[in-house]
């Protein structure tokens, strides 16, 4: 990967794709960060190596590659006065707010820039996330590649086939780390009634959930099998999931992930 990159925002989710290029080999002096926070800017300076500064403009003004990692609701105070300077580079740009449409950005930084949509969760943070992308028309190949790499650099980046369906990866696995940690606190907590003590509890249900992806991303066969596969007739495990199921587990789920997707539409709106 050959490109200068921007990050508009130099918090966490921004660290994080830094560190993960660098990781890979990008060179750190092709990365800049902007932010108004200076703290922020010596911390990555100093950790990444990257180049830092707070005007945006200067920062732009000669990327390939630009990167909105800010809240959602400062996407268009930063991204409006970059218009004139996307119009003369062309950059890629790559947003990962939540809610702010193709449609928001073009009207903020130019009706024909190419852009990406970025749905990624905060398991980004650990180099273990999942994304969703989406590119508007104008987008290349060669720049679907490029922006997958980027993505690529914090875990699996996959593209989905229309806008609407970022609202579902934002549902499903941008909300979904959330869902399996109070899975999780259920289970500690659960473990903890039945007489373990909290460390203990914690640990084995950590590793438990660990241990429980890794063997499925392995595995030839889906997860509805691997649980038949490890639930035997009769016994505890049947009781437990018989219970669950007896109790609407999966329709709590769907009701939940729907609602997740019908507040990201709202937001978007």
């Amino acid at each position: 990967m050959n490109a200068k990159i921007t990050f508009i925002g130099a918090g966490n989710m921004a660290s994080s794709l830094a560190g993960g290029l660098i990781a890979k080999g990008f060179d750190s002096n092709q990365i800049t960060m902007t932010d108004l926070n200076d703290d922020l800017l010596l911390h990555n300076r100093n950790n990444l190596g990257v180049n830092t500064t707070r005007d945006n403009v200067q920062a732009c003004s000669h990327a390939d590659v630009i990167i909105f990692a800010v809240k959602p609701q400062v996407v268009e105070i930063v991204a409006a006065p970059l218009k004139d300077v996307i119009a003369l580079r062309s950059p890629l740009v790559l947003s990962i707010a939540a809610g702010i449409t193709l449609s928001n950005l073009s009207s903020w930084i130019g009706e024909a820039v190419p852009i990406v949509r970025c749905m990624p969760n905060t398991p980004a943070l650990v180099q273990t996330g999942a994304t969703g992308l989406f590119a508007n028309q104008y987008v290349s190949d060669t720049q679907k590649k490029l922006a997958k790499d980027v993505l690529s650099a914090v875990g699996l980046a996959l593209w989905v086939d229309s806008e609407d369906q970022i609202d579902a990866v934002t549902a499903l696995s941008g909300s979904g780390p959330a869902y399996f940690l109070l899975v999780m606190e259920a289970m500690m907590e659960a473990g903890h009634a039945l007489g373990l003590p909290d460390s203990v509890s914690s640990q084995l249900t950590l590793q438990t959930a660990l241990g429980s992806a890794q063997l499925a991303i392995t595995s030839d066969v889906d997860v509805a099998e691997l649980r038949r596969q490890v639930t035997s007739p009769a016994g505890t495990t049947e009781r437990a999931i018989n219970i669950m199921q007896d109790n609407g587990l999966k329709a709590i789920f769907a009701e939940a992930i729907k609602g997740a997707y019908d507040r990201s539409k709202e937001l978007a709106s």
